[in-house]
């Protein structure tokens, strides 16, 4: 019946508005706004106390902006809508799996298994052949072995990059990240996109210069 693949749709819209409730490492920038200020009190009053790390529905929304914007960097030509689902779906697992911060070692060994599971559960809850579409994204970026899936990934690291560069590395003090860990992460920026590749070493020269990132 109709009704019930619209059933499950909505099911599953309403599961992904979950990834509002999951926080991030990185710090949003417009918590800088002064409390009393007009646009604090119309659009912050109601929400966590500020300074506050963006959560999963954020960081999504913003990868989708960034890759129709920086699109013409890729490396290869992509399917800018075939993109733009992948990264609003690439954290749909971190649901039930929990986001495992990047730099996290012992998260990192259970990471893979927790997020297939929370996948097949994500997922599932949608009509067969838009679980199968929706779950093939999410592997396909996993794997990182398309043109899409590599620029999809690029943005994914270069977002969390400039804000907390923006913030003058307050996430990475708060771990006490070195500027080699994130080098090495930051190579997949590279895979999707050599301009922006440049771009983010430039930068990280200029966070270790500034006292940002640990040398």
């Amino acid at each position: 019946m109709e009704n019930e693949r619209l059933k499950k749709q909505l099911e599953f819209l309403l599961t992904l508005d979950k990834l509002k409730n999951v926080y991030r490492q990185t710090y949003i920038l417009c918590d800088d706004l002064p409390q009393g200020s007009a646009a604090f009190e119309e659009n912050f009053k109601e929400r966590k106390p500020l300074p506050r790390r963006e959560n999963d529905a954020e960081h999504s929304f913003s990868l989708a902006i960034a890759a129709a914007v920086l699109a013409e960097y890729s490396n290869e030509p992509v399917d800018i809508t075939k993109v733009m689902k992948m990264v609003l779906v690439h954290d749909a697992v971190e649901i039930y799996a929990g986001d495992t911060y990047c730099y996290d070692d012992e998260g990192a060994k259970t990471k893979e298994a927790r997020e297939k599971a929370a996948a097949e559960k994500v997922f599932g809850t949608l009509p067969e052949e838009q679980a199968e579409e929706y779950r093939a994204l999410w592997d396909e970026f996993e794997r990182n072995d398309t043109a899409e899936a590599k620029f999809s990934n690029a943005m994914d690291r270069i977002q969390p990059l400039l804000l907390n560069f923006s913030r003058e590395g307050i996430s990475w003090k708060e771990h006490g990240v070195h500027s080699e860990q994130v080098r090495k992460r930051f190579d997949k920026v590279k895979c999707g996109s050599d301009k922006l590749g440049k771009y983010v070493d430039e930068l990280l020269d200029k966070a270790i210069d500034n006292g940002f990132l640990l040398h």
